[in-house]
């Protein structure tokens, strides 16, 4: 299998991709501990953001990173026949009141997936539900053609 073309997605094809995704990998950093989680998000094409719920546990290890301000790098990938795609967005998430969110940012929200059923060790009275809002410094897309004959 060899790489037959390598090419930048534009704008418009990052926003497209994206908007028809609805997963990804979502990882913190900070110091020398990395983290990285499979979350769902909602997409704004306008404004270039994403919309996240985290569910954690107090004394998680995600509440913890998610405490610490750190930055963030969310990957979103897939592949197609010959064709594989991913977007990188990098940057720091952004902790929003629910009190604060605009009705826009709401419809975000619910277009963030999540599953049809959740277990979770905790009961739910124990559970920290936050939403966030991540709005990357940078975002990159590359889409990657290979020719699995040779």
């Amino acid at each position: 299998m060899a790489i037959d073309q390598e090419t930048e997605m534009t704008d418009a094809e990052i926003d497209d991709f994206l908007s028809r995704h609805e997963t990804g990998v979502l990882s913190l950093a900070r110091t020398d501990d990395p983290y990285a989680i499979p979350i769902s998000y909602g997409y704004d094409d306008d404004a270039r953001e994403f919309y996240m719920r985290m569910v954690s546990t107090p004394d998680s290890e995600k509440r913890q990173f998610l405490e610490s301000t750190p930055a963030a790098r969310l990957v979103v990938y897939d592949e197609a026949d010959s064709t594989y795609r991913s977007v990188i967005a990098t940057g720091e998430l952004q902790s929003i009141e629910p009190a604060e969110l605009t009705p826009d940012q709401i419809a975000q929200y619910g277009d963030t997936k999540r599953p049809l059923f959740e277990i979770w060790a905790e009961g739910k009275d124990a559970l920290n539900i936050e939403l966030y809002r991540f709005e990357p410094a940078t975002l990159n897309g590359r889409r990657t053609e290979v020719d699995r004959e040779e």
